[in-house]
């Protein structure tokens, strides 16, 4: 709507007119609220005739304010006040007229003034009605202006806080903000414990640690969350002061003048704390100032759930890791496995590359696991690959990633493993079984830290730190062209080689406890003791498949054998298909070796020809009763009659 048509619409005659230039210029060039309205009464005084006094006063609250006056004011006439805010209309009791300013955005404003001579009441409606046009453009000007100014900062603002991932750290800064924002002393953001009786504010300055903590109902602050309502208290207003929360204030050493609060509200529509302003540098909280604030608020509750949601994963991954790195133990006491916790408690917080050699079932994951569990990155994600479980063709979509449509079955991009371990841990296991293409790539990634996804340009960083495993002999395989000497060397910055359980006779025993313990819980049993002669047993085995096949067998025994005692019939071992029997442990002397050697064979023996030992002496090329004797030797069992 035009200005002319505005003119026309609030009925402002020649009076008025002659003004309104006057006012519409004070519009457009003062740039203060106060120093607009006093030149704004000066003007109209000005345009009067014997005028004593002028005056814009707003009834706020059962009070009168007087914003701006030419003069001091006594003996306001408040029926003559009240009756032309009720009415709206002019009305005049000598020596006072008053008139409402009727603004667009009216809110219980009067133009006052004290004069000798009569007014006619066209005249000074027109000259109120001139006053409120002008107040009208320099409240837009003003508004769109402190809008440009708060939507810019609130831009800035919530991008700043959305990358918080620290309550404490982001309420302080939505305190520091808002306070400057909106010009007040303090801020204090209220949130409800975990049992909704009690308020906890941050941050409160002069108080222990911060933190301000009051019942859940108190004062100002326990209103406006009881009623999802803002509130405001004015310094004048006396019925409100008394609702402020003096004990708060003695508390932080503090004197509440005015505040302004409103409730903080989440996505589900609860309300779960309350923003504070206290102290409006000049005057009180307006309007404005509360509108604002709510738009504050709304954007702070944003932030506050999206970093309270963040700790909170933060502290569940945290707690996974603490769970995850507590069921992690390299078990045994023999000076090879002394040695090895040694050096992965020396080399776990770093970032060095690391090689882990050992035969099958020796515990490289586990080692793998240890590393990653005492490094810095243990909050961080633990990716495993086996690099033999994926052929040629797939290796580099698998490691790298791939985009949509980059080959045949890519219906969709995907990020590989190098991303998803990204500030973790990435544990290439089986490396000796990747292809010499596959190599030539994962040189690539590890010298330049990048990785390209297939049908993909861009560069993505990475931070992963490799650990590679391998059952085979890299140095070897290098000599045969048949692994890149470049990434051996790459890889092999600290060497960590696993002893075969055969060499670890000493562990033997215990790591058998503790996987007899760790499945008896599962399988909610007690757990059996194991005899001396099954321990005698079990140090005699070969293992030809390490840790892992003692781990299965001692499964095994949780589930399926029912005694309160493992003995030595319940040990079902389990030959490695590389070897028709039993290897004897190489830390025997000959003697010992021998003597099991013999009892292995002849315990073979029996049992292939059912328990005949007329048989079974010979298919061994020895009488009946020389076999008898030397199993004596040997300190065979034989509990019973020789079976014919």
């Amino acid at each position: 709507m035009s200005h002319s048509n505005q003119i026309d619409r609030l009925s402002i005659d020649e009076a008025g007119r002659e003004l309104l230039p006057w006012l519409i210029n004070l519009a457009l060039q003062e740039d203060d609220s106060a120093g607009f309205l006093s030149q704004t009464v000066l003007t109209v005084e000005a345009a009067s005739q014997g005028a004593h006094s002028t005056s814009i006063i707003r009834g706020v609250k059962g009070t009168w304010r007087v914003l701006a006056t030419t003069q001091s004011l006594e003996n306001l006439p408040q029926d003559l006040l009240s009756e032309a805010l009720d009415s709206e209309s002019f009305q005049y009791a000598a020596p006072f007229y008053a008139t409402p300013l009727k603004r667009l955005d009216s809110s219980g404003h009067l133009l006052v003034q004290s004069a000798r001579a009569s007014t006619r009441q066209s005249a000074w409606d027109s000259m109120a009605a001139a006053v409120a046009f002008a107040w009208d453009i320099f409240r837009q000007r003003q508004d769109s202006s402190r809008l440009a100014e708060r939507l810019a900062a609130m831009l800035e603002m919530t991008a700043d806080w959305n990358r918080s991932h620290e309550t404490e750290a982001l309420l302080e800064e939505i305190a520091k903000t808002s306070t400057r924002l909106l010009g007040a002393e303090r801020a204090t953001i209220f949130l409800l414990n975990a049992n909704g009786n009690s308020l906890v504010g941050k941050p409160a300055l002069g108080v222990a640690d911060g933190e301000l903590v009051i019942p859940s109902d108190a004062g100002v602050v326990g209103e406006v969350v009881l009623t999802g309502e803002p509130r405001r208290v004015d310094t004048d207003i006396a019925a409100e002061q008394r609702q402020i929360n003096r004990e708060v204030d003695q508390k932080l050493d503090f004197e509440t003048r005015s505040l302004l609060c409103v409730p903080l509200v989440n996505a589900a529509g609860q309300t779960f704390g309350a923003f504070e302003l206290i102290n409006k540098i000049r005057g009180n909280f307006s309007d404005e100032d509360q509108v604002a604030l709510v738009d504050l608020a709304a954007h702070s509750a944003v932030a506050i759930e999206n970093t309270q949601r963040v700790e909170h994963l933060e502290t569940k991954r945290r707690i996974v890791a603490d769970e995850a790195a507590g069921h992690i133990h390299l078990i045994g006491q023999c000076p090879q496995i002394k040695q090895l916790k040694q050096t992965i408690e020396r080399i776990a917080d770093t970032d060095l590359s690391i090689l882990i050699t050992g035969e099958n079932g020796t515990g490289k994951e586990v080692v793998a696991q240890m590393i990653h569990y005492l490094s810095g990155r243990r909050d961080e994600v633990l990716v495993a690959v086996n690099c033999a479980a994926i052929t040629e063709s797939l290796l580099e979509s698998e490691l790298f990633g791939h985009e949509k449509g980059a080959f045949t079955d890519a219906h969709q991009s995907r990020a590989g493993k190098f991303e998803l371990a990204d500030n973790g841990t990435l544990f290439l296991d089986e490396i000796g079984d990747m292809s010499l293409g596959g190599q030539a790539k994962l040189l690539r990634v590890l010298e330049e830290k990048v990785v390209v996804r297939v049908g993909g340009s861009t560069p993505i960083k990475t931070s992963a730190r490799v650990i590679a495993a391998t059952n085979q002999e890299l140095a070897k395989l290098v000599e045969q062209k048949r692994f890149r000497e470049d990434l051996f060397f790459r890889l092999n910055v600290v060497a960590i080689e696993i002893p075969p359980l055969r060499d670890r006779a000493e562990d033997v025993v215990e790591l058998a406890n503790h996987f007899l313990k760790l499945f008896c819980c599962k399988a909610r049993r007690e757990t059996p003791a194991i005899s001396l002669a099954s321990q005698k047993r079990l140090l005699e085995h070969q293992w030809p498949g390490n840790v892992r096949e003692l781990r299965n067998l001692m499964e095994r025994l949780a589930y399926l054998s029912s005694g309160n005692v493992i003995e030595p019939d319940d040990l079902a071992f389990i030959n490695s298909p590389r070897s028709p029997g039993s290897l004897v442990p190489m830390n025997l002397s000959l003697a010992d070796a021998t003597r099991i050697f013999q009892c292995d064979y002849i315990q073979k023996h029996v049992k292939a020809s059912g328990g005949n030992m007329t048989d079974t002496a010979s298919q061994l090329g020895l009488h009946r009763s020389n076999l008898y004797r030397k199993m004596r030797q040997l300190g065979m069992e034989d509990n019973s009659e020789p079976l014919e």
